[in-house]
């Protein structure tokens, strides 16, 4: 049975799942989907057209689902879709998509949200990341899975980070951050790999390939999308392919210290 507050405001249409816990003062619009045993503490705020998934846990004073902070919205039909068993803390902001991003922010599932953080209008965020105290995603940045960005950290519209990458906290980041990658400063940069995230997931013969095509890519001096298509011609690492195959395709640049050859 759902545990749902007398004094919570849930709009007709709405659709409310098996085993949901709803707290007092917290308002649920009527386009709004929640998922089984999800639950919603007090003073939260679940906006238009939202999907929560099931086993979601989202903490006080939570604003899901409120309009894009664009100047451009002028009421267009867009969404948020949350996956499953997400931990949402305390005055955290996800806003939709907007009509120019394709009409949708999407998150995945088993992810980690500290308090304060903001996803902007148009993100996609994988699966099992955590994202520290008061990190914030402009519009339209993607991350992969079990991404790790630190507190206080902003990330540039548009960037997009890969699987396994971390960013450190207090910095900024304005460029795109390959798979397996660490960066760090303001602004930031790459500072190697991510190699107490790669040791928890990966074997020692992938980390090695790893740090092979790393020195090869950003130590070398050498042109790195060339580098890139190099490395791809001679490996069969499916890491690695897909860290060059990242470089290859980056749109925003990658930082790192250029060394002369």
């Amino acid at each position: 049975m759902s545990k749902i507050s007398e004094l919570a405001v849930i709009e007709d249409g709405a659709v409310i799942g098996v085993d949901v816990t709803i707290a007092p003062f917290c308002f649920i619009s009527s386009q709004a989907v929640i998922g089984d045993g999800t639950t919603i503490a007090a003073n939260s705020s679940i906006y238009g057209k939202t999907t929560i998934g099931k086993n979601n846990r989202i903490f006080s004073n939570a604003v899901i689902g409120s309009i894009p902070q664009d100047l451009k919205f002028n009421g267009e039909d867009v969404e948020l879709i949350i996956g499953d068993d997400n931990t949402i803390r305390e005055f955290t902001l996800f806003n939709p998509g907007t009509k120019g991003g394709g009409g949708k922010t999407i998150v995945g599932n088993h992810n980690l949200f500290m308090g304060y953080v903001h996803l902007g209008h148009d993100v996609i965020i994988g699966n099992h990341c955590i994202l520290a105290n008061a990190a914030t995603l402009a519009g339209h940045v993607e991350l992969g899975d079990y991404v790790v960005i630190g507190g206080m950290t902003p990330v540039h519209q548009f960037v997009h980070i890969g699987d396994y990458a971390m960013v450190g906290g207090a910095s900024a980041l304005a460029q795109d951050i390959p798979p397996y990658c660490m960066a760090e400063g303001n602004r930031a940069s790459l500072r190697g790999l991510n190699l107490t995230g790669l040791r928890r997931n990966l074997d020692r013969e992938d980390i090695n390939a790893l740090k092979s095509a790393y020195r090869e890519l950003f130590e070398s001096g050498k042109p790195l999308k060339e580098t890139a298509s190099s490395i791809l011609d001679e490996t069969k690492n499916f890491h690695v392919i897909d860290l060059c195959n990242f470089v290859i395709k980056t749109k925003r640049g990658i930082p790192f210290e250029r060394k002369n050859i």
